[in-house]
């Protein structure tokens, strides 16, 4: 039984190791890239929830392109937006979205990249066609 159990966790540890070396730390863009998606998400899903609820309605429109140097004053728009602090879900969507942008402008700023600073874009986004699943 003790050469068959070495064996397991030799194959164990060799699995482990080709598992880590696979997986990259995630870079700054990348890092950015994700909470951006998952913000512009949670904003859909709060819409989608609290529909009828008045003050989620007079939300600003939250849609971030991280690659639009505008998305900088999006974030900061909306974070400073007076109204919803009884919500909850904007509370803690108000608290992802100040940490997207405390990233970008001061962990980021050297590594990001400004593609477009077309503000209108950021309001009325052409969103690729959803493809079925």
């Amino acid at each position: 039984k003790l050469p068959t159990m070495k064996m397991l966790l030799s194959l164990i540890a060799l699995l482990s190791a080709a598992l880590s070396a696979n997986t990259a730390p995630p870079t700054c863009y990348s890092r950015v890239l994700s909470l951006s998606k998952e913000i512009t998400e949670s904003f859909k899903e709060l819409q989608t929830s609290k529909a009828g609820d008045s003050c989620v309605e007079m939300l600003p429109r939250l849609y971030l392109d991280i690659h639009n140097y505008c998305v900088l004053a999006k974030l900061r728009d909306f974070v400073a937006y007076p109204r919803c602090e009884r919500v909850l879900e904007v509370s803690e969507l108000k608290e992802k979205a100040r940490s997207l942008y405390t990233i970008m402008i001061s962990y980021c700023r050297r590594d990001l990249v400004f593609l477009t600073d077309d503000c209108r874009a950021l309001e009325n986004p052409i969103l690729p066609p959803i493809e079925p699943s």
